[in-house]
């Protein structure tokens, strides 16, 4: 399954704040989502929002990170220029509903 645009522009944010590379911001942000019970295909703005506020400023903050509350700031700021067309993402359940509504 391929990343969501929200996982993505959450990663490339806290990459541009933080010394982080690539790599150590998606590994960041994948163990946040994954302590949260969610996945980075899958997650939405909202999803990652609550993410933001309650779990990753620990991941910073253990990381080393100057400001983890900040960071966070940011990428949630970020978040609001992901286009939300972009950035939902259709459940099975939709998918089939929608497919057998075309008779």
């Amino acid at each position: 399954m391929a990343d969501s645009p929200i996982f993505t522009a959450a990663c490339s944010r806290l990459e541009e704040a933080t010394s982080f590379n690539t790599l150590e911001s998606r590994g960041t942000v994948r163990i946040a989502l994954k302590s949260a019970g969610l996945e980075a295909g899958s997650v939405t703005s909202e999803q990652m929002t609550v993410v933001l506020e309650r779990v990753m400023p620990k991941e910073l903050s253990a990381r080393g990170v100057e400001d983890p509350e900040g960071v966070c700031a940011s990428i949630r700021s970020a978040l609001d220029h992901v286009s939300t067309s972009e950035s939902s993402t259709e459940t099975p359940d939709a998918i089939f509903a929608r497919l057998g509504s075309r008779s």
